[in-house]
């Protein structure tokens, strides 16, 4: 790839930074065990999301992929240290915070409902056990809009509604329901607030694929009214029906970061990991990656993927930086 083709890429990268609602940079999370052991769970990710855009974070399950929503978030436990920077931009054009360095009082009041919503992996952990599903949504609606006590039933139902989640269950317990239901709850919630960033971690597990598509749309429909959505998900065909463009993590590390058509299309992924994640797919090749993920508690200084890859050589002995966003050292050639 040519000089000029590379400094093309970045210029656009750096007004996507200047544009975004959220900006990502270098955030690596490492959490410490007993005897002296660490985890790295994440290591110095970049993205960026700007209004109307979905990014899909996609990956192996272990990946890091929920540690990174959940940095975002201040919601890591104690033993985890954090770096890098997370700028969501400020409203009304005020300055950006760093979520990664705010207290918990500036993220509980507010970042956390009300300018990044979350769709959590867990939902069940996320509903208190002795409120039924209409008082949690009635409740959320007064704290993220203020509205009298008459219209928060309409405002909570209507929240229902967009998350396919059946009217008729609305006054039981979190323990009266699926594993779909509460994951339709946890969406709804999620969507109240209409905050401008909206993390979705695994939002369609437990659903069929009707209701796959249904959730997936109405995420869509969130980005398409000018708001942004990171969606973090191993359901490739859900990635592929709203997103804009596609993360891909291994072992903690984004090892490359594409334009959702070009990833899904004739083309495809570049990086040796992302294509094959897409070969193993019923629907393609249905070609499983050899082995196994590395441990977190001890990456290769190298490329994490080279002992899976069939492309390796010598040179995978050293991490590749990443290089027109794909961090590789032999990246695929685009497909005829």
């Amino acid at each position: 790839m040519t000089g000029n083709v590379l400094r093309a890429l970045e210029a656009v990268t750096a007004e996507r930074a200047e544009a975004a609602v959220l900006s990502v940079r270098g955030l690596t999370v490492r959490f410490h065990l007993g005897g002296g052991r660490t985890v790295d769970a994440v290591s110095d990710a970049d993205l960026d999301l700007v209004p109307g855009e979905c990014l899909a974070l996609v990956g192996e399950s272990g990946c890091g992929k929920s540690v990174l929503a959940s940095a975002l978030l201040g919601l890591l436990p104690k033993n985890a240290e954090t770096s890098g920077t997370a700028l969501l931009a400020g409203p009304d054009g005020t300055g950006p915070t760093d979520l990664l360095t705010a207290g918990e009082k500036t993220l509980a009041r507010t970042v956390r409902g009300r300018r990044v919503g979350l769709v959590p992996q867990s939902p069940a952990a996320h509903l208190t056990p002795v409120r039924t599903v209409r008082g949690h949504l009635e409740e959320t609606v007064r704290a993220l809009t203020g509205a009298p006590r008459r219209a928060r039933r309409a405002r909570a139902e209507e929240a229902a509604e967009r998350a396919a989640f059946p009217a008729t269950h609305l006054d039981r317990h979190p323990h009266e329901l699926s594993g779909g239901l509460a994951q339709r709850a946890a969406t709804a919630l999620a969507l109240i607030g209409d905050a401008r960033l909206l993390l979705a971690d695994e939002p369609t597990t437990g659903l069929d694929r009707d209701l796959v598509d249904r959730t997936a749309d109405e995420l869509r429909r969130h980005v398409d009214e000018g708001r942004a959505l990171l969606l973090i998900t191993h359901d490739l065909a859900a990635a592929e029906r709203i997103a804009d463009r596609v993360a891909v993590m291994y072992a903690g590390r984004i090892v490359e970061t594409a334009p959702a058509h070009r990833f899904f299309g004739p083309a495809g992924p570049r990086h040796p990991y992302a294509r094959g994640l897409l070969d193993a797919l019923p629907e393609r090749a249905f070609t499983p990656i050899p082995g196994m993920p590395p441990e977190l508690t001890a990456l290769p200084g190298g490329c994490a993927f080279a002992p899976r890859c069939p492309r390796a050589t010598g040179l995978c002995a050293t991490r590749p930086e990443p290089r027109a966003a794909v961090a590789c050292h032999h990246p695929e050639h685009p497909r005829a």
